[in-house]
């Protein structure tokens, strides 16, 4: 997402991480990622909880859809540096807007299941004109 950082901003958007772990964990991976967006930490899997996120099991590692994921990130020189406080818990994207508005919802199936940052901006161009911005969760 840091790479279109500057796209969201540009529609008004703002961009938030929600991690588990603590503050250490938070830190290193804000550095080893570079992200320069706000990255909240919810170590009771509140946030995870209230969107619906599963979690994945070892089976999962054998997916082709997880392979291929891997293999991509790869190639765009992405690594796992350490692993965090739970390993399986999948993730999501959303964009949400005022008015409790949920205007993009994508669940993660697998590891790697990520949302292509077009659709969330997509998703961020459709808001309604005239209304406060919305914020992007990833």
């Amino acid at each position: 997402m840091r790479e279109h950082e500057d796209a969201f901003q540009q529609k008004g958007a703002k961009l938030v991480a929600i991690g588990l772990g603590d503050v250490g964990y938070a830190r290193q991976f804000r550095e080893d990622s570079k992200i320069d967006f706000p990255l909240l930490i919810d170590d009771k899997r509140e946030a995870y909880k209230a969107m619906g996120l599963g979690s994945a099991n070892l089976l999962h590692l054998f997916r082709k859809d997880n392979a291929a994921a891997r293999k991509r990130a790869k190639a765009a020189g992405h690594r796992q540096v350490k692993l965090g406080k739970d390993p399986f818990q999948l993730g999501g994207s959303f964009v949400f807007a005022p008015g409790n508005k949920d205007l993009f919802v994508h669940v993660s199936e697998t590891f790697g299941d990520n949302a292509d940052p077009k659709q969330l901006l997509k998703a961020v161009q459709g808001s309604s004109p005239g209304a406060s911005l919305p914020s992007v969760s990833a």
